[in-house]
């Protein structure tokens, strides 16, 4: 094994230990008895192992903390709280606490002497801050890539939002849906890039069109309202409309009642990323269950072990989505 490919993983494994008490005696910190110390270390040398810039740079400066940006527009929505939850739980596991950045925290210096890593959700290629926070000298892992600049992460969680589009567009053809329609955000972020290309190439794939209308990042029902009313008047025969962004399916439902439609007969309705608004509305409306909550912790996973040399700078790991099939896609049969 060479030093390249050695991780903390690696030691702990060989020395019988946890990874946590690794990384405390190759750091000089924690509770640990100088026997096991002095065994950890000479197993790191037998090795090769070579911890990481991100691991050198933690115990230069360490602050305990780690900072969290969300979207700018995402503050009200239900999916980033459940998600920042979720990534405090976890940095509560590893011994971090968790600061939500307020926005234009990168530009007022001295980010990396306030916190040791950061978690940067959904960067989008027009939010001025994403390029400083990602060269504010700390470990950076992004949930979903960032599609702007030249400064790359050290590190993402990933989902595959064009399959699960393809999934709920070969759901709603299924449940008879022959003119399907997409409400999505402009192409800024990986998530509504992903949910623009998948619509393309499902249309081409089965040679029916989805109907694409743009509607801000962070929705509200009025313009989803709107914007459905506007595809009820202009698409003849419309039968499906899947409403990307987070809480605005109650905009679909509304614009399809004042248009005497009803609901999983007349339009099926669907959303890309569950919630209270998708589970509460009347009647409930399918949508694809990202999992927020298990999101954040999995981006908090993958700094933590940045941080610990448990992880290589470049890691990149997938999260899973599930599809919650409810009342508005029932279909005519």
């Amino acid at each position: 094994m060479t030093s390249r490919s050695v991780t903390l993983i690696d030691v702990a494994r060989a020395a019988g230990v946890s990874k946590s008490t690794a990384s405390n005696a190759l750091g000089g910190s924690g509770r640990v008895s100088e026997a096991t110390r002095e065994h950890i270390q000479s197993v790191a040398r037998e090795l090769g192992y070579r911890p990481n810039s991100a691991a050198r740079s933690l115990r230069r400066a360490s602050t305990g903390a780690i900072g969290l940006h969300l979207p700018r527009t995402a503050t009200r929505l239900d999916y980033y709280m459940n998600l920042a939850f979720g990534a405090v739980e976890r940095a509560r596991e590893d011994g971090l606490d968790l600061v939500l950045l307020a926005p234009g925290t990168a530009s007022g210096g001295g980010l990396a002497s306030r916190v040791d890593g950061l978690l940067v959700i959904d960067p989008e290629v027009d939010d001025p801050s994403v390029p400083e926070l990602l060269d504010a000298g700390v470990p950076v892992v992004t949930g979903e890539r960032y599609l702007g600049g030249d400064v790359a992460p050290s590190g993402a969680v990933v989902c595959d939002n064009a399959a699960s589009l393809a999934a709920l567009l070969d759901h709603l053809a299924e449940r008879g849906a022959r003119r399907p329609a997409l409400l999505a955000p402009d192409p800024g972020s990986d998530w509504a890039a992903a949910l623009r290309a998948a619509a393309g190439a499902w249309s081409r794939r089965k040679g029916v069109e989805v109907v694409v209308r743009t509607v801000p990042f962070a929705a509200t029902p009025t313009e989803t309202e709107a914007a459905t009313a506007e595809l009820i008047a202009d698409v003849p025969g419309l039968d499906a409309v899947v409403c990307a962004p987070d809480g605005a399916v109650p905009g679909v439902l509304a614009a399809a009642a004042r248009a005497g439609l009803r609901v999983g007969t007349d339009l099926l309705v669907a959303g890309c990323v569950d919630g209270a608004a998708a589970r509460g509305a009347i009647p409930p409306v399918t949508a694809v269950d990202l999992r927020p909550a298990e999101y954040g912790r999995a981006c908090a996973a993958v700094l933590s072990d940045l941080l610990t040399g448990a992880a290589e700078p470049g890691v990149v790991r997938h999260h899973d989505w599930t599809l919650n099939v409810r009342e508005s896609t029932r279909g005519r049969a």
